[in-house]
Order: C-alpha cells, then sequence, then structure tokens
C-alpha cells in the first residue's frame, strides 16, 4: 500500500529545468508527479521535448505564450492565470513571461519525471 504524501511549496527552487525555469518539487505517486515551475519577468525558456512522458499545465500566476509543435501542427496560444494546456510525449515547447510578474506554472508529468536525459533541446520560435 503507497503511503499518504503531503508537501507545501518551497520558498526556494529545488532545481532548474532543461528549459531554464525554476522547479519546486511537489508530491509525487507511482504514476505521476507534480511540480511548480517559474518563469522570471521578461524571461523566454529553452525549447525543449521530452522523451517518454506527457504533461498537463495549469497557469497560476503571470502572463505570456506558449508555443507547441508536433509534427505539421504547430501554435503559439497567449496564457494567462486559470488556463491549463497539455504537453503531449514528444512536442517541441517552450514558453515566454512577457508580463511584469512571474509566469507560475503547476505541472503534473506523467508517468512521473524520470531524470536529467528526459528532455532535448529543440529549435524554437525565440
Amino acid at each position: 500500500m503507497q503511503r499518504f504524501a503531503t508537501k507545501r511549496l518551497a520558498q526556494n527552487a529545488d532545481v532548474l529545468a532543461p528549459d531554464g525555469s525554476e522547479v519546486r518539487i511537489l508530491c509525487r505517486t507511482g504514476r505521476g508527479s507534480m511540480a511548480h515551475f517559474t518563469l522570471p519577468s521578461g524571461e523566454i525558456s529553452k525549447a525543449v521535448a521530452h522523451r517518454t512522458i506527457e504533461e498537463i499545465w495549469f497557469i497560476a500566476s503571470g502572463s505570456g505564450r506558449f508555443w507547441r509543435k508536433q509534427d505539421t501542427t504547430e501554435e503559439t496560444l497567449e496564457v494567462s492565470a486559470g488556463m491549463s494546456l497539455t504537453i503531449p510525449t514528444g512536442t517541441h515547447f517552450q514558453f515566454r513571461n512577457d508580463g511584469q510578474e512571474p509566469l507560475t506554472a503547476v505541472g503534473v508529468t506523467m508517468p512521473p519525471w524520470p531524470g536529467e536525459d528526459e528532455a532535448y533541446f529543440v529549435d524554437g520560435p525565440w
């Protein structure tokens, strides 16, 4: 039987994501993990894709743009607090903070984040 997990959002980042955003690690189960991502005002993430995982993101604060590309389908959308979006496995993506406050998101990763080699760099629009 799996034990209960409880975790409060840390004040400081636990790690930097391969895309350059600050990551605060949240709870994890055998089927998924959760993290809080922060991109400071005026910053642009590096464009990446994931080898084996898929993610669902919820934009918690801030505003900016989010680019996604999968095969021949490509879009750039404006994001702001209250929006959610998916990042299917293999999707190229990049995001930028165009606002005055940090752009923050809570992401659920399925299966759980496997480690450093999961993300790889791709060409992005910015």
